[in-house]
């Protein structure tokens, strides 16, 4: 048996009572950690679960773009799970639009290499979600370096009602700037003063009634637009307003462009913000109303004067006002009038006087007449009294409610009505007795008097003319028997225009029979046509010598014609030579050109056209001062000449964007004149003034009349002209009116004049610098040709000749 040493034992004893002390710490400390990470993973569920039902949601992407996060931000994003790497989540199937997932990716990659904070907002796509993403570099506690933290918060509700403020924002703003810009623009002078009460805001009315430069100057100055108000400083005047909160309204003088003038101001209190005021005109009201009773007065006045008896009544049917002709006519007393009756006593006494008609139901037919007070129209009606006076009465409602009664004594009208008959009588048996044919076509064109001899000139039975033809019927059924029918048509058209234009017409007829009548066309007074004939059949030999001298006129101005073309032809010659082989050239005959060469050859083709137009032009004014211009005259319907000549005015405008008006009035009417040759002096003013109306500019052309002139008047807003620039504006080759055509020799507005003065007309201008330009064409009108004269298509050469000697040709 082995003996163990009590020193060995010794130690023994000591190990196993250190290993079982460590043991038993060991067993101790494990239970302590064992109780402690028991603790710490119920605290990391309950910080699981906070975390799962937080708004935010947190999104870890580390260097490698993995990307840690709850699964909810696969509901969020419309997944089906959670995108494990950012490649996933920024990719066209990520849940988010293109916008938001390009700059979400941009963002992320900042924070994870430059540790940049941000914050996104996401639109989640087919979904009204929007999320809010908040991140930058992660901590190194957290994740390895190149990680980034994002925060995600679901701001869908929040979104829209930003969205909503937004919205109600601009609303606000707008109608704000609409108050504002209503305000600024109102013609009467507001203001607001602050709680202090002073002026805080004016507007410009409010400047320009106290003659300040601006708002600024009104507000720093304290400025007032009164003095006093009601023997108050004006800021105690507002004090008084705000004080009983309640709107207040004073009446005050106050100084206005240096003129002293009676407003009305109106004070309206806006709590704590302060009192809002404005002041309206009330001078011209007061004068209107001061003006007014004077003009009742002098109304009543002039009323009292006239010979026909007036008698007005107010809204309560009470007597206002008569004049003597009323108490005359009516036989009434003035002192039952002073009582004001009203309008059925008046009438009663009317009818104890016998001054009006009598009716077997006299109180239905007043009743009547009282409905006059309630009708929307002026009454009229005529009153035979029982001793044979005749009344016409007028009633007229008045806007008051009242009535107006004018009552007329027309018993000497119908005394001279039957005079007028009488002398209608022997007006019929004096026509019969005259050697002239005479018929008078009323304004409708109707025959409605004629003689023995005006019958038995045109052979018709009396009854066709009983008939009262219109002047349009009786010449087709007279036309067979003129030598020339076509002339019947063109007596119609005299007679027509002879009532329209209130002028005399003449001409003359040819009969079948070989009979020849001068006729006239004279307008009468009430607005009739005196249509008369007389026998020349005598007198045609003499026409036939003087028809001999005008045609050895016409053989002279043939010689001239010939002259003048043949000078024209040797001018354009050459120039036609040059443009043709300058034709040739650009069409590529003598070869290619260099670019420079088809612009040199564009520039010749160029000026031989304005050479031409200007030899044209120096003709036209050659011929106008040897007054050989020929002119065809004919009646030219202003109207249809001026929109045939449109179209060669259109492509200038629109080339310059300028606007082109054509105010054609319809008693611009007709003229005699060469309508090719008026139309030429149109052009010339129309492109005078395109020419000098900058781009965007406006030109008008206006046309009426009068009885006998007819106007066209050509307008532009151009830089207008000087006066020493008006004084050259006509003078041949002058600067002037080359400048503002683009010419050299301004020719155009010196020829317009001439072929203007060789109507008969003239040619004005007007301008100012800055203001435009007004050119002023006046044309006579001119008789109308004769039935004779009308036309040569109609008639042989000779009658023609002498046709125009008759009308001053």
């Amino acid at each position: 048996m082995i003996e163990v040493s009590p020193i060995v034992l010794a130690v023994a004893g000591a190990a196993l009572a250190i290993w079982m002390g460590a043991a038993l710490y060991i067993l101790v400390t494990g239970m302590r950690m064992r109780r402690h990470s028991r603790n710490l993973r119920d605290q990391a569920d309950r910080l699981a679960a906070l975390l799962q039902s937080a708004p935010a949601i947190p999104m870890m992407v580390r260097s490698d773009g993995k990307i840690e996060t709850p699964a909810r931000l696969a509901q969020w994003l419309g997944r089906d799970s959670v995108p494990a790497y950012l490649s996933d989540l920024t990719g066209e199937e990520g849940g988010v639009t293109e916008k938001s997932r390009t700059g979400l990716h941009d963002d992320i990659i900042a924070a994870q290499r430059g540790a940049k904070p941000f914050t996104r907002t996401l639109k989640i796509e087919n979904s009204d979600r929007t999320l809010l993403a908040s991140g930058g570099a992660s901590d190194a506690e957290l994740a390895n370096p190149g990680s980034a933290l994002v925060w995600l918060f679901d701001i869908s509700a929040s979104q829209k009602h930003i969205e909503e403020l937004e919205s109600e924002s601009v609303l606000l703003h707008e109608a704000l700037q609409a108050l504002s810009g209503l305000i600024e623009a109102a013609p009467l002078p507001i203001w607001h003063r602050n709680s202090d009460l002073r002026l805080s805001l004016v507007n410009t009315a409010y400047v320009e009634a106290v003659e300040a430069q601006s708002a600024a100057e009104v507000i720093e100055q304290e400025t007032e637009l009164f003095e006093v108000i009601d023997g108050l400083h004006p800021r105690d005047a507002a004090g008084v307003a705000l004080g009983k909160n309640e709107i207040v309204t004073h009446v005050a003088p106050a100084t206005l462009h240096g003129e002293r003038r009676m407003m009305k101001v109106i004070e309206v209190p806006m709590g704590k913000s302060g009192v809002a005021g404005y002041a309206i005109d009330r001078q011209d009201f007061e004068s209107a109303r001061a003006e007014q009773v004077r003009l009742v007065a002098s109304q009543r006045d002039m009323l009292d004067r006239l010979s026909a008896a007036v008698a007005q009544f107010g809204p309560d049917r009470s007597l206002t006002f008569w004049n003597h002709a009323f108490i005359s006519l009516f036989a009434l007393q003035p002192d039952h009038l002073m009582d004001h009756p009203e309008f059925e006593r008046v009438l009663d006494r009317m009818r104890e006087g016998g001054r009006i008609p009598e009716h077997r139901d006299f109180p239905a037919w007043r009743a009547e007449r009282r409905e006059w007070f309630r009708s929307p129209d002026a009454r009229e009606e005529n009153w035979l009294l029982a001793d044979g006076t005749h009344l016409r009465v007028f009633a007229q409602p008045m806007p008051d409610g009242g009535l107006l009664l004018i009552f007329e004594d027309r018993t000497e009208q119908v005394q001279l009505s039957s005079a007028r008959d009488t002398l209608l009588r022997v007006r019929t048996a004096t026509f019969d007795s005259l050697f002239e044919g005479i018929g008078v076509f009323a304004s409708d064109a109707r025959l409605s008097l004629w003689n023995n001899r005006f019958r038995t000139i045109w052979n018709v039975e009396e009854e066709v003319l009983a008939a009262h033809p219109r002047i349009d019927d009786f010449m087709n059924m007279m036309a067979p028997r003129l030598a020339k029918p076509p002339q019947a048509g063109l007596v119609r058209e005299l007679m027509r225009s002879c009532t329209v234009d209130r002028k005399q017409r003449n001409g003359r007829v040819t009969f079948a029979d070989g009979r020849t009548f001068d006729f006239a066309a004279i307008p009468l007074p009430d607005g009739n046509a005196l249509f008369t004939m007389l026998d020349v059949t005598d007198s045609r030999r003499i026409e036939q010598v003087l028809r001999e001298q005008n045609e050895a006129l016409a053989e002279a101005d043939r010689v001239k014609t010939a002259f003048l073309a043949n000078m024209s032809y040797d001018l354009r010659t050459p120039l036609t030579s040059i443009g043709g082989f300058a034709e040739m050239l650009k069409g590529g005959y003598a070869g290619d050109l260099s670019d420079m060469g088809r612009e040199y050859v564009g520039a010749i083709i160029e000026s031989t056209g304005k050479l031409s137009s200007m030899i044209d032009t120096v003709l036209d004014l050659t011929q106008g001062e040897a007054g050989t211009l020929p002119l065809e005259r004919t009646p030219v319907e202003l109207a249809s000449l001026i929109e045939s000549c449109r179209g060669r005015w259109a492509a200038a405008a629109a080339e310059k964007n300028i606007e082109l008006v054509a105010d054609i009035k319809p008693s611009a009417g007709r003229v005699m004149a060469d309508d090719k040759r008026i139309a030429q002096a149109i052009d010339h003013l129309v492109e005078n003034a395109l020419s000098a109306v900058s781009n965007g500019g406006r030109v008008l052309l206006h046309a009426d009349g009068q009885v006998q002139t007819a106007r066209i008047v050509v307008s532009d807003d151009g830089p207008g002209m000087d006066a020493k620039q008006q004084a050259r504006a006509f003078d041949r080759f002058s600067s002037v009116a080359g400048q503002r055509r683009g010419e050299n020799l301004g020719l155009g507005l010196p020829l317009a004049r001439q072929l203007v003065e060789a109507h008969g007309g003239k040619l004005t201008l007007i301008s100012e610098p800055g203001e435009g330009t007004v050119l002023t064409m006046e044309l006579p009108r001119g008789d109308l040709p004769r039935l004779s004269g009308s036309g040569s298509a109609q008639q042989s050469d000779s009658d023609s000749a002498s046709d125009k000697t008759d009308n001053g040709d």
